[in-house]
């Protein structure tokens, strides 16, 4: 289940934790805990929050980033991106 949400952050565009949550049948509160593991794992980085989502089109990490409402920012690490091109 862990690969499956790193080809979805992978998939580029901006991604709702209920959206993502709900692609993989689980709830919010676990998903926050895969997302901190592929971040442990190396797969991904959190970027910080306070991102104003309505930007996204410029911004240059846009199509590579998940955020939630709450502002966070999770992008593929270089790990990340070899991984999921293998799928």
């Amino acid at each position: 289940m862990l690969m499956r949400l790193l080809q979805l952050v992978a998939e580029g565009g901006v991604h709702s934790y209920a959206t993502l949550a709900g692609q993989l049948d689980v709830s919010t509160g676990l998903l926050e805990q895969m997302l901190q593991d592929l971040a442990r794992m190396g797969y991904i980085a959190s970027v910080g929050g306070a991102c104003d989502t309505s930007q996204c089109r410029h911004c240059p990490l846009g199509g590579s980033c998940a955020t939630d409402t709450r502002g966070n920012v999770w992008v593929l690490t270089e790990k990340g991106v070899q991984t999921a091109a293998r799928g």
